[in-house]
């Protein structure tokens, strides 16, 4: 690193969609739309499992906890996105950049720790069905969100503190449209080694360890669905995983190509559209996977609705 022109920043530049003015409506529009979208699909899946009773599972519990971050993680960057496409603006402080990564990785991990404790469920009501009640009751699966919970914001919390001890070079222009802990680091002018070991090892304990528990798990499934004689036994079995697995696929999926992306080109725009997809539209679409492929699901939200246009008329006659 270099020794010379190094400062304590007081803010950086995010130029990740700082282009031309005459698309930035477009993109205010176009990101402002996928946002609302993703709120309030995911603001419906968590009313539709608190307000009905046949979803009140294991299963389903874990899925308003994955909901509930993934409004959370998008919450993390886009409103601060379109505020500066709408300001045309590029500056966020240091203090608001260091919020960023932090509850930006806390909600990431956090998405992968629910994911994995989906794929236990799954596993439990599949490969041992006599004792799923027992195994997973009320107590277990909160101790479960629980930890996932606490564990991912020690680990956001290790990774954002060791920022502090950075200085910062004169340059303090990110190619993103959000503080992303990679192209911070990129601008530090100390040494990073004690960052990227806390980086390494923390991915390697909440996103590594977590996705080979997901296959093991799947393994598993697989193994004991294809031990079944009947066809309809298998099939009923490969559809309670769908949903899950779709969410898992794309998730990883997409999170794969944003640092695939990275390591295989110098382009931060192919980069940036590699993280759109992670940040924004996988939250997105997990909404419609799970309500589309899923017939309790589908049956709640139209209980949900069926209650709240009844509601929503009575009081506007009142008011007439």
């Amino acid at each position: 690193m270099e020794s010379g022109n190094q400062t304590h920043a007081s803010e950086f530049l995010l130029l990740g969609f700082s282009a031309k003015s005459d698309i930035q409506f477009v993109l205010f529009g176009l990101f402002l739309s996928m946002y609302l979208v993703t709120v309030t699909g995911n603001l419906l899946i968590i009313l539709a499992i608190c307000s009905d009773s046949l979803l009140h599972t294991p299963m389903y519990f874990f899925l308003s906890n994955l909901s509930l971050a993934d409004i959370c993680f998008t919450s993390t960057t886009v409103p601060k996105m379109l505020w500066n496409i709408q300001t045309q603006s590029t500056i966020i402080t240091y203090e608001g950049c260091l919020s960023q990564i932090f509850f930006f990785i806390v909600f990431g991990c956090l998405d992968n720790l629910l994911l994995t404790a989906m794929a236990y469920d799954r596993f439990v009501a599949i490969c041992h069905p006599l004792h799923y009640s027992i195994i997973m009751n009320g107590q277990f699966c909160g101790l479960l969100a629980l930890g996932s919970w606490c564990l991912s914001i020690m680990g956001s919390l290790l990774e954002t503190l060791t920022l502090l001890r950075l200085s910062f070079c004169t340059n303090m222009e990110i190619p993103h449209f959000f503080c992303d802990l990679p192209e911070v680091l990129k601008l530090a002018c100390s040494d990073t080694f004690v960052n990227t070991m806390v980086v390494y090892s923390a991915t390697g304990l909440l996103a590594m360890i977590p996705f080979n528990g997901i296959l093991l798990s799947y393994f598993q499934i697989v193994s004991s669905i294809l031990k079944l004689s009947s066809a309809t036994g298998k099939y009923k079995a490969f559809s309670t995983c769908g949903s899950h697995l779709s969410v898992v696929f794309l998730f990883y999926g997409t999170g794969l190509g944003v640092y695939l992306s990275s390591a295989a080109t110098s382009s931060s725009r192919t980069s940036l559209v590699a993280s759109v997809m992670y940040t924004i539209v996988t939250p997105m679409l997990n909404p419609f996977i799970y309500s589309l492929r899923n017939r309790d699901m589908k049956g709640a939200l139209r209980r949900l609705l069926s209650r709240v246009v009844p509601l929503s008329s009575g009081v506007s006659g009142g008011v007439l």
